[in-house]
């Protein structure tokens, strides 16, 4: 195992405690991302990744709220049989091969 060494530095506290709570909700904690950042770093020979949590959260209330909308916007759409999906599906690959034929 190679040779370790202690690094130290000053942060705000409250920058601290934010970065230990996304850290812990993340399941990990400050010094082991500290060490990834600067194993990717190495790797990356850049400031290499973006891990982060959702802005908001959404409730089970917001996501049975944002269901229902799609249930009832979709209420106005006439259903489809398998035999008629099937043709929706073969009629846009038959347009793709038609695109990419003409593309040659």
């Amino acid at each position: 195992m190679a040779e370790q060494v202690l690094i130290q530095f000053r942060v705000d506290k409250d920058l601290k405690q934010d970065v230990a709570d996304i850290c812990d909700a993340l399941g990990t904690d400050i010094p082991t991302v500290f060490r990834m950042c600067m194993k990717q770093i190495i790797i990356t020979r850049g400031i290499p990744f973006s891990t982060r949590l959702p802005e908001k959260a959404v409730t089970r209330e917001e996501a049975i709220d944002a269901f229902e909308e799609m249930r009832r916007q979709a209420a106005d759409v006439p259903e489809m049989s398998l035999e008629e999906i099937n043709d929706e599906i073969r009629s846009a690959r038959a347009g793709l091969k038609a695109r990419k034929a003409a593309d040659r």
